[in-house]
């Protein structure tokens, strides 16, 4: 048999039916009910002026504010916002008190509540930013072990023409493996470089960069379609913290030394920006001796990878104990009959998911963990703890590959 419910309300109306019978006095009918005199009056009362209605709960506000703002100040607020929907709190105050000097105004956050309650403010969403996984670990220690990639701030060249210098750099010797003045970052013009290098220097095992496209984007693991492909081809693509150049301080320096001597002033055309590219590329790799390398050149120091480039593009990988799932067009995977938002880079493509606790899961692209999913929610958190429908954290383990190797 099933447990009945009794409400609120309901309990007020058999209290009323029980006053009215007049089969208890109203100190036992109170107490019956587990209620104070004072409230069995009160409902007594509502009930005689309204009936049953009078029983229905009440807004608690109070009737007068003391210190609410008069009327006449609230009404000028409104009228010259009306007038100048672009001003803030400030600024209608300061017009305000110059305006009427013998009246008393509210404060900024008070204006504020004026100009919200009566709907002259928009809150716009603020932008979602993915998590990051922290300042990269992993050494430049040996040639090829890590590349560095990064656009370096596009300008104009004399003719009008916008140039994005797109450089990679060998971490460990400095060497300077790429740098191509590019019509824009968009994808279809930086992949047909770095399969250009892969195939004349063998592949390294990562690729430093930061979070800007093409090598980075706002979804889930930041994952885009460049840095999916390296992760195809056994690289792990590995970025800097945002807002902290410092980290890829090696490149930033290389930079310093490429604007000084290629962009000031740029040159007539591309074609020509160009040639200043291949001559600073060719002086700063066999000619100029490098401070942080005792002397020696980047040149004498650099050795093409063994790492060849494949013919053909691999699937990623995963241990047997790993779940499998496909992410579909939709950029979402099925897990327990609930579509699950990964991201738009990896559609076709499968994912692994490990459990690491009681309905937990990490979930990996291929060796990059792009955060952790809660079967109960139903949503995965990034490293930070970020879902990507709103916030509340599960657990912060930080990103990090499986295996280099």
């Amino acid at each position: 048999m099933p447990w009945s419910e009794v409400s609120p309300m309901d309990q007020k109306r058999f209290f009323i039916k029980d006053w009215r019978r007049q089969t208890f006095t109203f100190v036992e009918l109170c107490d019956r009910y587990g209620i104070s005199r004072k409230t069995g009056y009160k409902w007594v009362a509502r009930f005689q002026e309204e009936g049953l209605p009078g029983l229905t709960d009440r807004s608690r506000r109070p009737l007068t504010s003391p210190n609410a703002t008069p009327v006449e100040i609230e009404d000028k607020i409104v009228e010259l916002r009306g007038r100048h929907p672009t001003w803030g709190p400030k600024k209608l105050l300061w017009t305000l008190e110059q305006r009427h000097p013998d009246l008393d105004w509210p404060a900024r956050s008070t204006t504020a509540d004026i100009l919200v309650r009566n709907d002259l403010i928009t809150h716009h969403l603020r932008r979602r930013y993915p998590g990051h996984g922290g300042k990269p670990a992993v050494s430049m220690s040996e040639p090829n072990q890590t590349w560095s990639a990064d656009f370096k701030g596009q300008f104009k060249t004399t003719d009008g023409i916008y140039c994005y210098p797109l450089t990679v750099c060998d971490g460990a010797s400095r060497y300077v493996l790429e740098v191509k003045g590019l019509d824009s970052t968009k994808c279809v013009l930086t992949m047909p470089r770095f399969e250009r290098l892969f195939k004349e220097f063998g592949m390294p095992k990562i690729i430093r960069s930061d979070n800007g496209v093409p090598f980075a984007t706002n979804g889930l693991g930041r994952l885009s379609e460049l840095s999916v492909w390296w992760i195809r081809l056994g690289i792990y693509p590995e970025r800097i913290q945002p807002s902290h150049p410092e980290q890829n301080g090696r490149h930033e320096r290389m930079h310093r030394t490429l604007k000084r001597e290629t962009a000031r002033p740029p040159a007539a055309s591309m074609r020509a920006q160009q040639r200043r590219f291949d001559r600073f590329r060719a002086e700063y790799n066999d000619e100029r001796p490098h401070e942080a390398l005792d002397g020696a050149t980047p040149s004498s120091l650099y050795v093409p990878s063994p790492r060849a480039f494949p013919s053909e593009l691999p699937e990623v990988g995963y241990p047997p104990h790993f779940e499998l799932r496909y992410v579909s067009r939709n950029g979402c995977m099925r897990f327990n009959k609930i579509a699950v938002n990964i991201t738009h880079a990896i559609i076709g493509q499968y994912v692994g998911l490990e459990e690491v606790g009681d309905g937990i899961w990490d979930v990996y692209y291929g060796p990059m963990r792009l955060g952790q999913l809660d079967e109960r929610k139903g949503s995965i958190e990034d490293a930070l703890g970020r879902r990507a429908r709103n916030s509340r954290s599960i657990h912060n383990r930080p990103m990090s590959p499986m295996s280099l190797d």
